[in-house]
């Protein structure tokens, strides 16, 4: 009769799953809390209907008292994943101007994972408290709170610094998912912010994994901190022979052709005009990080071949002039070094006459 009852208990807790899984997923679009929905619901009603008729099987209660914390513990944590979900869902980061966007997923994303771990925890106390051992130590672990934080806390500085590091980072608004930032001389965007690291993925497809500490205590450029929108640099070497007003109307119209453009800013100008070249920089602005790169590449890539094909004289080139000495004939009978290689003075006299003779 008992199996026959915790049979048909099961079951209707499964269909009861079952038909609520339909219903979250028709609203959220996703299957985080089937399974563990179903496991928590089959071990529920075996529960209940072995305390409706009681056996004696302490070890098989307990082991099932235990699979139903580590069950709820599971459907708890996959019920806040789906409402995390569900919230990052409805907040977009596939907009131009997404810095609001990417400071809610970054704070979100590392309160899930202290929610997720601190769960975890609870977890695994509850399940020692089933054990009658536990509680017997309980005062004694207690009594002994402070030494063993200490020691704890000495053990695990570096742990816990780079917990709290990842929490300020989160609040403080220093580093968010997708940001773009310049890192022990690497290029990359932020790919994931846990509570003890961050990985840059970097533009070679590489990953740079930091310390969150790392961000609290190295100065690090951060290109997306206030707006994505960016502007960058091309500079170019020519001769002095370069119609710049012209090159600055032709850059003009590039860029006013492109999409990567933001209209901004367009500037050329002349930085430096020293020894045989003149150095132009052409600043230019664009929405973001990513499209700021390729425009610097296509206006290096125009500007280049617009001097070749219009200006080729203006091509950086060294130029070298040759000049012919010509000696000038010493009047007869001065064959003697002149006086002004020495100075007009005694001593000056006395090294001219060492060093070519005496005068005739």
């Amino acid at each position: 009769m008992l199996f026959v009852v915790m049979g048909c208990s099961v079951a209707f807790a499964l269909l009861v799953v079952e038909v609520v899984h339909r219903l979250v997923r028709r609203f959220t679009h996703s299957g985080k809390m089937y399974r563990p929905g179903q496991l928590f619901g089959a071990l529920l009603a075996a529960q209940t209907s072995l305390s409706v008729y009681p056996v004696n099987a302490p070890v098989t209660l307990h082991a099932l008292g235990i699979a139903l914390i580590l069950a709820g513990a599971w459907l708890l944590a996959a019920l806040i994943s789906t409402l995390v979900d569900v919230s990052l869902s409805r907040i977009r980061t596939d907009v131009t101007d997404n810095r609001h966007a990417r400071r809610v997923h970054t704070q979100i994303t590392l309160v899930r994972r202290l929610v997720l771990v601190v769960i975890g925890v609870l977890a695994i106390g509850a399940i020692l408290m089933t054990f009658p051992g536990a509680r017997a130590v309980g005062s004694t672990v207690l009594a002994s709170a402070a030494v063993i934080g200490a020691v704890a806390a000495f053990s695990a500085q570096s742990l816990l610094g780079n917990l709290i590091s990842g929490l300020q980072i989160a609040f403080s608004d220093a580093v968010r998912l997708d940001d773009v930032v310049v890192v022990e001389g690497e290029w990359g965007r932020v790919e994931d912010v846990t509570l003890t690291y961050v990985v840059l993925h970097l533009w070679d497809d590489r990953r740079l994994v930091l310390p969150t500490s790392y961000f609290l205590k190295t100065p690090f450029e951060n290109w997306t901190r206030t707006q994505s929108a960016l502007l960058g640099t091309v500079e170019l070497d020519l001769d002095w022979t370069v119609p710049v007003e012209a090159m600055r109307q032709e850059m003009r119209s590039m860029l006013e052709g492109s999409d990567l453009w933001d209209g901004r800013v367009s500037v050329l100008q002349v930085t430096q005009a020293t020894q045989g070249f003149v150095r132009l920089r052409a600043l230019v602005s664009a929405a973001d990080a990513g499209k700021l790169w390729d425009l610097r590449c296509l206006t290096r890539e125009h500007l280049v071949d617009w001097v070749q094909r219009q200006h080729g004289g203006a091509l950086p080139q060294v130029r070298t002039k040759a000049v012919t000495a010509v000696k000038k004939a010493q009047p007869a009978g001065d064959q003697h070094t002149d006086a002004r290689v020495f100075g007009e003075s005694v001593d000056g006299a006395l090294r001219e006459q060492a060093f070519a003779g005496p005068k005739q």
